[in-house]
């Protein structure tokens, strides 16, 4: 457990009804596999709040009535928050981390700031990776924190590198091995984690106050929104794309595609869009 976490009047029951698992739960891999594909499918990646200049709050407390009793999601320190209080909670051991996005961007391009987080989780002589909030390529399942080993999650294959600052985590595409994150084995602390998160709400050029982000991986489809754009992906190997003509048809995907309770008129997220 990282110093300083706080994990009082966290319910787990409500958790695990968001997940719709009520089987047990242990310390164990298969738990933490269950879990990660469960938060995927139920709880999707979106970046409503920051698009809409909303507050993003990561006490417990917010974000268990945002994304656990408002048919919300939310984007990785909001994801990853809430998953580290459940794991915890399960009796997991747990080390918050911080990586440097590589997503999309040039390998020429200079390293950003530590804007997205994921999760150590130690079971016994191993080590794994858990993260429930990449958007662009979200991740199903535990990654064995191995160097070179080519590892299949759900809807997944990905590696671990070592770099010169740390490791690096990259995902296979029908373009080849694609970089996702750069990241280290430093701990960070919730005022780490506070800092982020509020550059990342709030600075008037980043990607999540700019443009709208959703995703959603269940076992039937990656569903992926970017502003206008509608992607799925299904597991037969099909894609269908799709242009939204307008803010109707916008409020309809949230609602029946990634299950999202739009936080305002559909109306005033359109007009946000870039």
């Amino acid at each position: 457990m990282t110093a300083g976490s706080d994990l009082s009047g966290f319910d787990l029951g409500a958790y695990r009804r968001r997940l719709g698992d009520h089987g047990p739960m242990a310390p164990d891999l298969g738990t933490l596999r269950a879990i990660l594909a469960a938060q995927a499918a139920a709880i999707p990646f979106e970046n409503l709040d920051p698009l809409l200049a909303r507050p993003v709050s990561l006490e417990l407390p917010a974000l268990a009535a945002k994304l656990l009793g408002r048919r919300r999601g939310g984007y990785c320190f909001e994801q990853n928050t809430l998953l580290a209080a459940a794991l915890e909670t399960i009796g997991f051991r747990v080390t918050r981390l911080a990586a440097r996005v590589r997503w999309m961007r040039p390998p020429e391009e200079p390293e950003g700031p530590r804007t997205h987080t994921l999760l150590r989780v130690d079971l016994g002589g191993d080590v794994f990776l858990a993260d429930a909030g990449f958007g662009g390529h979200l991740l199903a399942g535990p990654v064995r924190l191995a160097p070179g080993l080519e590892q299949a999650l759900p809807a997944s294959r990905v590696r671990v590198l070592l770099a010169a600052d740390g490791f690096l985590l990259q995902a296979a595409l029908p373009a080849g091995w694609t970089d996702l994150y750069r990241f280290t084995l430093e701990p960070q602390s919730a005022q780490d984690y506070a800092a982020g998160n509020w550059f990342t709400a709030t600075h008037p050029k980043v990607l999540f106050t700019t443009n709208l982000l959703a995703e959603r991986l269940t076992t039937q489809s990656r569903d992926t929104l970017f502003n206008r754009a509608l992607t799925r992906r299904f597991a037969d190997g099909s894609v269908r794309e799709r242009t939204l003509a307008d803010a109707a048809e916008l409020g309809a995907v949230l609602e029946d595609v990634f299950a999202i309770t739009p936080p305002a008129d559909p109306a005033a997220i359109w007009a946000r869009l870039g």
